[in-house]
């Protein structure tokens, strides 16, 4: 495994709570990173000599701005590129916006902002019009990402994965596929990612919820020196015949059709969490927290 990029998951905390959100973002989340941890994540990635950008992203990263805007300028001295997603919740005004971005001016390469009927009643939301017009003021590279809604054909647009909070309020809205014939997936490169997700947990995430180890406990350049994709308790059996083999491997009980293979890999994993404890975490991805 050869990592150019990682995914710095600053809080699982978020303002909204959207139907699609396959981390199960949201106001009641838990989970936060702080300074040093960010610090120790951001020395090890140097260390592996092959990370090449950060991106910063959630939950709501600017819930913690000024945690956020510290680990940006610390990746940014430690010679990393820079970006950061959001839902630009902060942008109630085109001058409010510009305050909020001006300590990144010259630091992020991409500022990245979720819009679409997910977040609002129209695609592109007035706080993503605010955060759009300050930034390109700053010269701060922007873009949006919008991700479609169930039964929704418009190339322009993410696909819409139905894993996390999906697999529970979007799957059923949508026709199903016989699991049988869900045999690969269709997202991520499993044996070979070139990036990886890190969690306020320290978890790092091959698949959000598929954890490849703790870089709390184990450095990251140990895990990925030691990764092998097929002797993966959940990844071999992805990558040999997808979800289907998934569920074959491990006798899961299961439906008979499901709405894409994302939809069965996640009603697999939630069967075999007790079984992959340390593997299928943590509760955050699986929609386990207080108040739930």
């Amino acid at each position: 495994m050869r990592l150019s990029g990682l995914h710095l998951l600053l809080t699982y905390q978020c303002t909204f709570e959207c139907d699609h959100c396959f981390v199960w973002g949201g106001p009641q989340q838990s989970g936060t990173l702080r300074l040093a941890e960010i610090d120790e994540m951001l020395r090890q990635a140097e260390e592996l000599d092959t990370v090449e950008s950060i991106c910063f992203e959630g939950g709501e990263p600017f819930l913690y701005y000024p945690v956020l805007l510290s680990g940006v300028e610390e990746a940014v001295a430690r010679g990393f590129r820079v970006g950061i997603v959001t839902n630009a919740y902060w942008a109630t005004g085109v001058e409010d916006a510009v305050t909020w971005l001006r300590p990144l001016k010259g630091l992020i390469q991409d500022l990245s902002v979720s819009s679409d009927l997910y977040h609002a009643d129209v695609m592109l939301s007035q706080y993503a019009r605010n955060a759009s017009v300050a930034a390109e003021q700053l010269g701060i590279p922007i873009g949006t990402i919008s991700v479609a809604q169930p039964n929704e054909e418009d190339a322009s647009l993410a696909s819409l994965m139905f894993r996390g909070r999906a697999a529970e309020k979007l799957a059923p809205r949508v026709p199903h596929q016989p699991w049988h014939t869900l045999t690969a997936c269709p997202y991520e490169d499993l044996r070979q990612p070139g990036r990886v997700h890190l969690d306020p947990l320290g978890h790092v995430h091959l698949c959000q919820g598929i954890s490849l180890g703790n870089v709390f406990r184990t450095p990251l350049a140990d895990l990925v020196a030691s990764y092998d994709a097929d002797a993966h308790p959940i990844i071999g059996p992805l990558l040999q015949g997808g979800p289907a083999d998934l569920v074959r491997r491990y006798d899961v009980p299961h439906d008979e059709a499901y709405a894409d293979a994302c939809h069965l890999c996640y009603e697999a994993r939630l069967a075999l969490r007790q079984r992959f404890p340390g593997v299928l975490t943590p509760d955050q991805m699986y929609g386990v927290f207080e108040g739930r």
